[in-house]
């Protein structure tokens, strides 16, 4: 799953301005599975144009022992998360294997199919039906049926907010570390990911100090307090951590790690990075004072196009860096 850069360019923007970001966010989730569900109700529909019985042996044919389907969505048909798959798979002797997949999948299906059908034998006073109209055909689901589709499309819009968030993050990583060196007019000597092996090129964004020295940036964008934040860049060896929220307790403990840290919801928000990173590392920098938001419309465009990437390394930064001490990603005038 891949972000384009018009919706990473609005997550960077907010970010920079201390702004909520999350908005961007669901918005893409909510388009992802709108459209998800409108494809799935017409793939019922179809089936029905084409004289099949929508039954629980049609739902397992269509559904679930359809070879043109992907792995993710016969899982997700059967009301498993692909990650749970894979949780499931660990140890398993065929664990890489299709088949794999579609035994879990039947299996659970089957399990599921029986709980509602309990389900609706105890709640008799209860009934659901959920009517699709399709090329002026009217297709009727009845109450196992619907609910089959209603858990379906639950769990796929769980699956969905899953990736969407980690993608977000993920994405946004390189090129807001990029933004922010770049509004400072920070050197492209200073900072870079062109040294590292192509394995780890989609991983660390390091800024570098006048003797050569990596240190490493994490970039998290999490609610406050959470408790995996830290925690992670321990795990890493960050020096750099940049979040979109901090708790007190999370800043005490980067401290007391002497992790350098920004947090960009604070009042101080993106201006830290100054005086609490480059500074720090005696890392040459000019201190912005203009408008930001008319800063990164210069800034942006030479870091990502508006199109899906499947990349999370900005392409300035996979060209060799320079050995010109003062060259700059873009020059620009501040404006107030």
């Amino acid at each position: 799953m891949t972000l384009t850069g018009i919706i990473a360019k609005k997550i960077i923007r907010k970010l920079l301005a201390g702004e909520d970001y999350r908005t961007e966010v669901i918005t893409l989730i909510d388009a992802q599975f709108l459209q998800y569900a409108v494809d799935f109700f017409k793939r019922i529909a179809t089936a029905k144009l084409d004289s099949k019985e929508i039954t629980i042996d049609w739902y397992k044919q269509e559904m679930l022992l359809n070879e043109n389907l992907h792995l993710d969505d016969v899982a997700i048909h059967s009301g498993l998360n692909r990650k749970t798959v894979s949780n499931m798979r660990k140890g398993a002797p065929d664990a890489k294997s299709r088949n794999f997949v579609l035994r879990a999948s039947l299996e659970h299906y089957d399990v599921l199919y029986k709980s509602i059908d309990e389900l609706v034998k105890s709640e008799s006073e209860i009934d659901i039906t959920l009517t699709i109209k399709f090329r002026g055909v009217s297709v009727d689901l009845n109450v196992n049926e619907s609910l089959i589709v209603i858990n379906t499309l639950a769990v796929k819009r769980a699956a969905l907010r899953g990736g969407v968030w980690s993608t977000a993050g993920k994405q946004v990583e390189k090129p807001l570390m990029t933004a922010l060196c770049a509004l400072y007019k920070v050197p492209k000597k200073y900072y870079t990911q062109t040294s590292l092996p192509d394995s780890m090129r989609e991983v660390d964004f390091y800024l570098v100090d006048s003797e050569g020295k990596k240190y490493r940036c994490e970039v998290k964008l999490m609610g406050r307090g959470n408790p995996e934040s830290a925690d992670a860049v321990i795990a890493r060896d960050s020096d750099v951590f940049i979040a979109d929220t901090l708790s007190d307790n999370n800043k005490k403990q980067l401290d007391q790690l002497k992790i350098m840290w920004v947090e960009l919801r604070d009042d101080e928000g993106y201006r830290r990075f100054a005086p609490a990173v480059l500074d720090k590392l005696g890392i040459p920098y000019r201190l912005f004072k203009g408008n930001v938001s008319k800063a990164l419309e210069k800034i942006l465009p030479y870091i990502l196009t508006d199109d899906i990437s499947e990349s999370v390394t900005p392409s300035a930064l996979k060209e060799p860096p320079t050995a010109y001490e003062t060259e700059l990603l873009v020059d620009f005038d501040e404006e107030e």
